[in-house]
């Protein structure tokens, strides 16, 4: 069965994707291309809930931004990585940023929550 087109804006569908309280974390979490397990993630992302980083990623894996890998192992492995798709968000994710640290210059009342971003380079 074919899917019915449908039309949109495509910074809707960009903020429909990557938005939200967890996934942009999740994402510059994933940034190094490294691959990570699952505790690792929510170890890494403070407050995030099981519910929420699993709904996260199955999101992000459907849209093709993260990659699951299952390795059929005792007990199992599962591990998640970001996609070519999700790499090529990174470059956007900097702009952002900047734009951010920017904005946070101007209006002192905006504190970062965390001591060193996921996203700066390392």
């Amino acid at each position: 069965m074919e899917k019915e087109t449908e039309n949109i804006c495509p910074l809707r569908l960009a903020m429909d994707i990557v938005g939200g309280k967890w996934k942009l974390s999740i994402i510059c979490l994933l940034k190094n291309g490294n691959p990570m397990r699952y505790n690792q993630i929510k170890k890494s992302v403070p407050g995030i809930t099981n519910v929420m980083l699993a709904q996260s990623l199955k999101h992000l894996e459907q849209y093709e931004i993260v990659l699951r890998s299952q390795y059929n192992e005792v007990p199992v492995r599962v591990e998640y990585q970001l996609t070519e798709k999700g790499m090529s968000l990174l470059s956007v994710l900097s702009i952002l940023n900047d734009w951010g640290n920017n904005y946070m210059e101007d209006h002192p009342t905006y504190q970062s929550h965390c001591k060193s971003c996921h996203y700066k380079n390392e």
